[in-house]
């Protein structure tokens, strides 16, 4: 692959929690930012933030960028606005940071000729334009999943970026992103969901000999927070997860469902030592995922 190099201005299409945090490491590294913002008292907020040089809501602020992330939600990036597509200069490389790819994959590689798919696996519970932090995605994967047609400049200036913020580059097929991520990043989501209604449900339908759905309230610690963060997180975002990623977070939940059913027998049966084994097994797992 050829060895890329940033060369400003760049360019961010949204600075909420992916675009902001980007936006402070790139000024840092001193690049030059322009930002796209859909509100203009978002970008205000951001103006205050110092977030970038430049903040509008045209899209002519794009002007003479090398390079754009488009760190827009999916549902905006498979519907992108007209006049974005036509502002987005025809030399510059374009990005995103979608979680799901090959929608994303196939709708923008009609749309833009430098066009690189791509997805920094880092992230907060926070959103909007207050979340941006510096150094989010150092240490944390940079996945992109190119076409066969896809420019092998453009994505050796994606690598760059992804490296120059710390992230850890990797590559593969779309499809297998998608599966991946749906078991380590979508399906989460729905499971700390599923906790987290099982924990009101189940409260709510015992027998009314205490204010048991005050207690689990006043008992939950570390523990369930830990494991009902993502699920308590922006719906919308996870609506948007499901719906373009429905049949791999589907054969995701079939898997989990298996694995309840596993342990639920073990439990029914007594099986104090099969228990234990999968527990066990878990514990040697678990470092092998972070």
């Amino acid at each position: 692959m050829p060895v890329g190099r940033l060369q400003g201005p760049i360019g961010l299409v949204g600075l909420g929690l992916i675009g902001g945090s980007l936006a402070l490491d790139l000024q840092r590294q001193g690049h030059g930012v322009r930002a796209l913002v859909h509100r203009p008292a978002t970008a205000e907020r951001a103006r205050q933030r110092g977030l970038a040089q430049v903040v509008d809501t045209d899209a002519s602020v794009l002007a003479g960028c090398r390079l754009v992330v488009l760190a827009l939600p999916l549902d905006r990036l498979l519907q992108p606005p007209a006049e974005l597509v036509a502002a987005l200069p025809p030399q510059a490389v374009v990005t995103d940071v979608g979680s799901v790819k090959v929608p994303v994959l196939e709708r923008w590689r009609r749309l833009h000729p430098r066009f690189v798919a791509s997805h920094p696996m880092a992230g907060t519970a926070d959103a909007g334009v207050e979340a941006g932090r510096a150094d989010l995605f150092r240490g944390r994967p940079w996945v992109a999943t190119p076409a066969v047609d896809t420019e092998p400049e453009a994505l050796a200036v994606v690598r760059a970026l992804a490296e120059s913020v710390g992230a850890c580059w990797l590559t593969c097929a779309a499809e297998a992103h998608d599966r991946a991520v749906a078991l380590i990043s979508h399906l989460p989501v729905l499971v700390s969901a599923g906790l987290l209604l099982a924990a009101e449900r189940g409260a709510a339908a015992a027998a009314p000999t205490c204010d048991l759905p005050q207690l689990v309230r006043l008992l939950a610690s570390s523990g369930f927070a830990d494991t009902t963060r993502v699920g308590g997180g922006n719906p919308e975002l996870g609506v948007l997860m499901a719906r373009c990623n429905r049949e791999a977070v589907a054969e995701a939940l079939v898997a989990y469902r298996a694995s309840l059913d596993d342990l639920e027998r073990r439990l029914l049966a007594s099986d104090w030592d099969g228990l234990q084994a999968e527990l066990e097994r878990c514990r040697r797992l678990r470092p092998e995922f972070l």
